[in-house]
C-alpha cells in the first residue's frame, strides 16, 4: 500500500497544484495529518485525493510519498474505482481521523466531515 503523487501542474490562484492519491483512505488521511493538510481540503466525489500546492508535495515525498506519472496517475484513478465500486454494498470505509463512516457519495466522514 502506497500514498502517491503526480506530476501535474495546475494553476490555482498563485499557486501551482498537483494530486495526492493513496490505496487507501486511511493512508491518505494519514499523509495528509502528516503534512499538516485540512481535511477540508479532501475530494472525495470522484476519486478520493487532495490537491496539493508544490510545497506540500514535498513534504509528502519526504514522508514517503511515491511520484508518478501522468500515465501512471491515469492508470491509479481507473484502479482506484474499480476498487471503490467493489466496495459500495459491503462493510463502511472507516474515517483515518475519527473512525466514523465515510458517505460513499462523497467521499467525506459522516462524524467529523
Amino acid at each position: 500500500m502506497a500514498v502517491y503523487v503526480d506530476k501535474q501542474r495546475n494553476r490555482y490562484r498563485r499557486m501551482i497544484m498537483c494530486h495526492m492519491f493513496a490505496d487507501t483512505l486511511e493512508e491518505l488521511h494519514s499523509m495528509a495529518d502528516k503534512i499538516e493538510l485540512d481535511r477540508k481540503w479532501f475530494q472525495g466525489k470522484s476519486t478520493p485525493h487532495y490537491d496539493i500546492c508544490l510545497s506540500m508535495r514535498k513534504k509528502a515525498v519526504k514522508n514517503g510519498a511515491v511520484e508518478i506519472g501522468n500515465r501512471e496517475a491515469a492508470s491509479l484513478i481507473r484502479r482506484l474505482k474499480v476498487t471503490r465500486s467493489s466496495l459500495v454494498g459491503t462493510a463502511p470505509i472507516l474515517c483515518g481521523g475519527c473512525g466514523g463512516e465515510i458517505n460513499p457519495d462523497y467521499g467525506k466522514c459522516r462524524t467529523c466531515g
